[in-house]
């Protein structure tokens, strides 16, 4: 399996997980600059949720969210920026994390680390 297609996989089995939670998806996949957010959604309590999705097809090293280092949260946080400023929001903010791991093609765990840095 291509990494695209694991990627794929793994933002829509957050997507269905982050629905059956209550969010409501606004956006996917949103870019600004040099930036990309995968998911963007409004949690139950009216909160902007930025999340990065983390697929990986085993758990080797680590867990997938161990990807998301300094330099990604900073340009997560200046997508968000932009993505804010594009709809005059100047509310509460979030970014999350969920971390998804694929067993021949199949969901094997997701795990979702809420507030996971800021």
């Amino acid at each position: 399996m291509e990494n695209a297609d694991i990627g794929r996989m793994g933002e829509e089995a957050a997507v269905r997980y982050l629905e059956e939670k209550g969010y409501r998806i606004e956006r996917r996949n949103f870019r600004a600059e040099r930036g990309e957010i995968d998911v963007i959604a409004w949690s139950s309590e009216g909160c902007l949720v930025f999340v990065e999705v983390k697929t990986r097809s085993l758990d080797g090293f680590g867990g997938p969210e161990a990807a998301v280092n300094r330099k990604k949260q900073d340009q997560m946080a200046r997508t968000a920026g932009a993505f804010m400023e594009s709809i005059g929001y100047e509310g509460e903010i979030r970014f999350d994390i969920i971390s998804i791991i694929l067993q021949h093609g199949k969901l094997k765990s997701i795990r979702h680390m809420e507030d996971a840095f800021f």
